[in-house]
């Protein structure tokens, strides 16, 4: 009997993105919020922390959607079956396949090493990593801005409320970044400092309580538009402060950057309630005596990661004292490239 040769199995679709840690100007990335703060930016830096979406070709029309590290799992018959779903356990995935609409069946596994509810845009890196994984299984050839713009408004459909922009930079980019916000346009213009001086510098840890974004962020966003005169001012000089934090990168000024991340922590709190938490206060108290410069919450606040500028040397007994009082202390080395894709058979 002659065997038929048999058909090498479809490679999967692998993309990867990193996580971010931001210095300065978040919220103010929400629209239309920088549109009346005129010179508006953001700064952040992408961390080596990374999440993978993979997706593998199936003989039938099934589609497979799994969260690995979350244990959230869907199965559809077809597309049509995934379109007619009230709801979803892996809503990321199962939003961003209806809007690219694969002809065929596939398993999409999502993975991420950032804690749940970390604050250092785990589920906006995974948005950029699945987008751009299924962009190349359908066989769509975005540009990054667009991938950027279909990520964000997606995740807004997802949480139900506005979303900022400055997280899918790091994702899509890497490196140190500024997100000039204008109201011609998002502009993203890397910030020529070397990774390791990031690296010497600070500590990332997790405090071991999830939050969720578009709770802290939603209520800033509303008491700005609402008109709180209070909340304005602040804006303007959190503005301002990234804005100088921008040029003492530039002048590689670290002094000067300790002093305004402690200027833009000291006005974020004031913001809403619940931004900080008594661990969170625990740990900058602790920090400051053991090598801590400066401190801030990464993201919206209200739990998640703390980031820890420290004195050159004082790295390893900072991240020490850190971890005895309840911190979990996290890998931080800046990611020289942002998405990245490989392919598996």
């Amino acid at each position: 009997m002659i065997r038929k040769p048999v058909p090498p199995p479809s490679p999967s679709f692998i993309a990867h993105a990193p996580c971010r840690a931001d210095l300065a100007g978040g919220t103010i990335d929400l629209w239309p919020l920088y549109l009346f703060h005129p010179g508006a930016l953001t700064l952040n830096f992408a961390l080596e922390i990374l999440t993978t979406c993979r997706i593998t070709p199936l003989p039938d029309q099934r589609i497979e959607l799994c969260s690995l590290d979350t244990k959230k799992q869907d199965t559809y018959a077809n597309l049509d079956e995934l379109m007619a779903a009230k709801s979803h356990r892996h809503a990321l995935a199962a939003y961003l396949v209806r809007f690219f609409a694969p002809e065929r069946g596939f398993r999409l596994e999502t993975k991420s090493q950032s804690p749940v509810g970390a604050g250092i845009s785990g589920s906006s890196a995974l948005m950029i990593a699945t987008t751009a994984a299924l962009a190349r299984f359908t066989g769509r050839d975005l540009e990054l801005e667009r991938m950027r713009i279909i990520a964000q408004n997606i995740e807004a459909q997802i949480i139900s409320v506005p979303t900022g922009c400055q997280d899918y930079y790091p994702a899509l980019y890497g490196g140190v970044s500024a997100v000039h916000l204008e109201p011609d346009g998002i502009v993203r213009a890397p910030v020529p400092v070397a990774p390791e001086e990031i690296e010497m510098r600070f500590v990332l840890a997790y405090t071991g309580a999830p939050r969720q974004s578009g709770i802290n962020n939603w209520e800033v966003f509303k008491s700005h538009i609402d008109g709180d005169k209070r909340v304005f001012r602040n804006f303007e000089k959190i503005a301002a402060i990234a804005r100088d934090m921008h040029q003492a990168l530039l002048r590689h000024d670290w002094e000067d950057v300790a002093r305004l991340l402690r200027e833009e922590w000291k006005l974020r709190r004031t913001n809403a309630p619940g931004i900080t938490t008594p661990l969170i206060d625990k740990l900058i108290a602790v920090s400051a005596k053991t090598g801590g410069r400066a401190a801030k919450v990464c993201g919206a606040g209200g739990g998640g990661c703390v980031l820890f500028m420290v004195e050159e040397g004082a790295k390893e007994s900072v991240a020490h004292a850190l971890a005895e009082a309840g911190g979990r202390i996290l890998p931080l080395r800046v990611a020289r490239e942002g998405l990245r894709f490989s392919e598996e058979p």
